[in-house]
């Protein structure tokens, strides 16, 4: 198309046709194609020496075992917003991708597979089984990883990690045996949380409190007959205690009761022994500080071998424990008659034999919180176990001395105090797991001391690998072997590692430590940013920073030069996706919605824009809206309207620029703007400034909701609809060539329209990937292997800024809706041209109005364009003109639209009165629900608040209505 061509068809269309943009926009090829082309071309595999500031990402990484849900979707658009922020700004970015090896899930996932076919794993033995995972890791473990490959992730691939592979498992031994050596680990029997589905202890972090309905049986416990102090029992009326419990099974472990030191009525029985029934064991009364005298009869039975808050009273006062349970949830010998029993067809039986002997008291129901494992989903059984433990005091001391510091900054601020609350009141960490799947704990037993078999009484040595540990053991053993003619023989520790040990190594465990001269890590480490959910703050937040306090600091000081030891400056905390009702999504409540499917359907950018664009502020929940009968999203069809309209743009600007490019175009001569040029070209460089800060300081959802807008209203709306007359100008004679003037303005027009488009495309980037590089490279033919992806962030035109245009732009765009209104109200028809006469006490916007006229005339289809100035209390008096207009008022603007001889007027009174009368009908109807007390006062408060505006806005449309009815007259 020519510049002299009057018209954009048809070599418009063939201009865009060559420029590879179809007529309507295919996310699943677009998003597919560009996602291949990115990897295919290394494009996010950053080199460690490139120039430009560091900037670094590791992802938190998904389970080998799971899907894709929404809340990875979430996680995914918030990080690859900020990351492909980041490298438009030109940093050296990586975003470093990985998985977790689940240890307890995959481990699960296996034995019921083995089981189902008839076997089990110790059938199979350690190394067979390990076979086994792998191989299901190979053929399996990739899901997630395709799926997140499908929400355009610019990850860096080639750099992919798993928690399990051998540079990492290199890294947990290091960490291990460098914690040990400075007595940070160390091994002791302690009351754990036990799974007895699992086989295997979890951390306090890893178990979930359910709320149940259960009861509470209170059993009589008779003082010990004979026993010296029975005067005593006899001054205080009692033979007997009552305690209450909610596990009758753990009676038969129980050796105390305690009342509180202060409480009158029992303190002559302290001292004194209760005959434990069922059992027949005498055990002690102690007084303690625990028991809450107000709670039940103020007496609780000690078992300190099966509860935490047991095991602290038996500590202080010397109580024996005994444990009466097995690891596989059944009772052991200890508990006599009932041995073999499973825990809970053992609480049946007890409480039988209990009532039978007449020791049961009373049954109460009785809701309570029942910690559950939240991998093996049965209840947790707290059990006396020789574990390895973590000392987490010392690690934690540092954390808390950095937080001092500001260090890291937590977005929101508000979860720094939680943050600081899990390290300050925090409990030695058990990291040890009975599971074969996981790292191995590197402590061999040195069993020749211990009869071939490992006991809590086995000397162990640490090592880094069997040949260390072998000279270990031969230094501190191998004499006392040999003088005793024993071969020194050694047993690894058949223990794996809690899978968050590991994960708390991952931002600089990725990065190639413990090899202090590994260039990603001199590069990128500390990482810049932690994108990660509230609730792992304690799970993994914590432990990252706890340990890099061990391994990336010396005596306070960063080692390799560092700023910091604490492994990420910024930690963005992100809320949940709840399902359309507002309710946090769960497996258990089978609320989740797949995103997999809403991909399908809108596209990846869709999906993402549409999530991010819902967050209210950092750090709040979203909700999304879904259907599940139809599978339809409206909040996500609405992203998907929005891609659409952005494509539509597009094409229009390749039909009508001439076949040119933004390059080849240039930048517009600032004297040749127009005045609507220079208002697109101010807000375009506000916005770049506005979006850039908001990027920057992870306000991503202000950033999309304000793109959103000024893409759809200011760019799509109004500028292209603008700037058409100007695209397509018409010679002044039919026939005849455009002049050079006119010629000339249409270039001008072009140059804005590339302009704006090529920069929005640019500001979009982040949220929607894709379509923007599809776009971008219709817009500018860039060739293949280059990248908006890779483009450089636009600098803000600040000589183009001009607040006040703006504001007088945005008078002049409302009067034009105000036109249309007029318009519309007085039944024109869209060709039909009727003058408009615009009043106003203010010279300022008589002048943008005089300067916009041509604009108006052209969106308005007006005869003519009067503007005049007044005071201002003739601009918002009556109409002052003699011909039958209508008319309305913005703000300090009069608009008149004369309709004399245009219009029915007969037909137009008719109208407004059926308007009025609509209105006074809806009037009446909400005012007397309103003064209906039984609704003012029972409706919730949103209810009552809607209902009054929507009185007021049917009031003003009334009033509105019969003004103009009389400006008729």
């Amino acid at each position: 198309m020519t510049e002299a061509s009057a018209a954009p068809s048809p070599d418009g269309a063939a201009a865009a046709e060559a420029l590879a943009l179809p007529k309507t926009y295919d996310p699943r090829g677009t998003e597919a194609r560009w996602q291949a082309a990115w990897e295919a071309a290394g494009a996010f595999h950053p080199d460690p020496n490139a120039p430009g500031e560091p900037f670094s990402v590791v992802i938190p990484p998904p389970n080998v075992t799971g899907s894709l849900h929404m809340g990875h979707g979430f996680e995914t658009a918030l990080i690859d917003t900020v990351v492909r922020f980041q490298r438009l700004q030109g940093k050296n970015v990586l975003c470093l991708p990985g998985t977790d090896h689940a240890s307890i899930a995959v481990q699960s996932i296996l034995e019921k597979q083995i089981k189902a076919e008839g076997g089990s794993k110790d059938d199979l033995g350690r190394d067979a089984f390990l076979e086994r995972a792998w191989a299901w890791k190979a053929e399996s473990g990739g899901t997630i990883v395709g799926q997140l490959r499908r929400l355009g992730y610019s990850v860096d691939w080639r750099r992919e990690r798993f928690t399990l592979d051998p540079g990492l498992n290199k890294a947990v031994v290091e960490a291990f045996v460098r914690l040990h050596e400075q007595g940070l680990i160390y091994r002791g029997e302690y009351l754990v949380n036990w799974c007895p589905a699992s086989g295997s202890a979890v951390s306090d972090l890893e178990v979930e409190m359910k709320e149940l309905d259960g009861h509470l049986w209170h059993f009589r416990y008779p003082l010990t007959e004979g026993a010296a102090g029975d005067a005593a029992g006899d001054a205080a009326g009692l033979d007997h205690l009552v305690v209450a419990t909610t596990r009758p099974e753990t009676l038969l472990g129980d050796t105390g009761v305690a009342v509180h030191p202060t409480d009158p009525r029992y303190a002559a029985l302290v001292g004194r022994t209760i005959t434990l029934p069922l059992v027949g064991r005498q055990i002690p009364i102690v007084a303690d500080a625990h028991v809450d005298p107000a709670f039940g009869t103020g007496c609780v039975k000690v078992t300190p071998a099966h509860d935490p808050n047991d095991f602290a009273i038996g500590a202080r006062h010397g109580l024996p424990l005994i444990t009466v349970m097995a690891k596989d949830g059944s009772m052991n010998a200890a508990a006599g008659r009932f041995a073999g029993l499973d825990r809970f067809e053992a609480r049946t039986a007890v409480v039988a034999a209990m009532e039978a002997e007449g020791f049961l008291v009373k049954v109460e129901p009785h809701r309570h919180s029942v910690p559950f494992s939240d991998r093996g989903k049965v209840p947790v059984e707290p059990l006396l176990s020789t574990q390895w433990f973590a000392r987490a005091e010392p690690l934690a001391a540092r954390c808390r001395a950095a937080l001092d510091q500001g260090e890291p900054r937590f977005v929101p601020q508000r979860w720094e105090k939680v943050y600081r609350d899990w390290l300050t009141d925090i409990r030695d960490w058990c990291i040890s797991r009975q599971l074969w799947w996981g790292h191995r704990i590197p402590a061999w037993f040195v069993v020749s001391e211990t009869g071939g078999v490992i006991s809590d009484a086995t000397p162990y040595v640490v090592a880094r690998d069997a040949e260390e540990a072998q000279a270990k053991a031969e230094a501190q053993f191998g004499a006392a072997s040999r003088a005793a003619g024993r071969a020194l023989q050694l047993e690894q520790d058949p223990d794996v590692l809690d899978t968050w040990f590991s994960s708390g190594l991952w931002p600089f465990s990725t990065l190639g430590w413990p090899d202090a001269n590994a260039a990603d890590l001199a590069t990128w480490y500390p990482t810049s940013v932690l994108v990660t959910g509230f609730d792992i703050i304690f799970f993994w937040v914590a432990r990252m920073t706890m340990l890099a306090g061990a391994f990336l600091q010396e005596d306070g000081v960063p080692v390799g030069g560092r700023d910091t030891w604490i492994p990420f400056r910024d930690v963005m905390i992100h809320g949940l996706v709840r399902d359309e009702n507002n309710r946090k999504m769960s497996k258990s409540a089978g609320n989740g919605i797949d995103p997999l499917p809403l991909i399908e359907r809108y596209g990846a950018d869709a999906l993402r824009f549409a999530l991010v664009r819902e967050v209210a502020g950092a750090g709040q929940d979203i909700r999304l809206d879904y259907d599940r009968a139809s599978g339809n999203s409206a909040t996500v069809e609405g992203a998907r309207n929005f891609a659409n309209k952005l494509w539509n743009a597009t094409r229009f600007a390749l039909i009508n620029l001439g076949g040119e490019t933004p390059a080849s175009l240039g930048e517009p001569d600032p004297a040749a703007l127009t005045l609507a040029d220079r208002w697109i070209l101010s807000r375009l460089a506000r916005v770049n400034g506005e979006t850039a800060e908001r990027y920057t300081s992870y306000a991503l959802g202000e950033a999309a909701k304000g793109l959103y807008e000024f893409a759809w209203n200011e760019v799509c709306d109004w500028t292209i609809e603008l700037l058409k007359r100007r695209l397509n100008p018409r010679p002044a004679v039919e026939g005849e060539p455009l002049s050079a003037e006119v010629m000339a303005d249409q270039r001008v027009a072009r140059q804005v329209l590339a302009k704006v488009l090529n920069e929005l495309l640019v500001l979009l980037h982040p949220l929607m990937p894709h379509l923007s590089e599809e776009l971008w490279h219709g817009l500018t033919g860039a060739p293949e292997g280059t990248f908006l992806a890779l483009q450089a962030w636009p600098a803000v035109d600040a000589a183009a800024l001009d607040a006040s245009l703006e504001a007088q732009f945005a008078e002049l765009i409302e009067a034009i809706r105000v036109v249309r209104n007029l318009r519309a109200v007085a039944g024109l028809k869209p060709s039909q041209a009727a003058p408009v006469v615009f009043l106003t006490g203010r010279p300022e916007l008589a002048t943008v109005l005089r300067a916009g006229s041509g604009d108006i005339t052209a969106l308005t289809r007006a005869a003519s364009v009067e503007v005049r100035e007044t005071s201002t209390t003739d601009a918002a008096g009556s109409t002052p003109m003699s011909a039958r207009c209508l008319a309305a008022v913005s703000g300090e603007l009069q608009v008149l639209l004369p309709i004399e001889g245009l219009v029915d007027l007969d037909a137009l009174r008719g109208r407004l009165e059926k308007d009025i009368a609509k209105a006074e009908k809806e009037i009446k109807g909400l005012a007397g629900r309103l003064a209906n007390p039984n609704f003012a006062g029972k409706a919730p408060p949103e209810v009552v608040a809607e209902c009054q505006a929507n009185l007021a806005e049917a009031e003003a449309q009334a009033a509105l209505a019969r003004q103009r009815l009389a400006d008729l007259d």
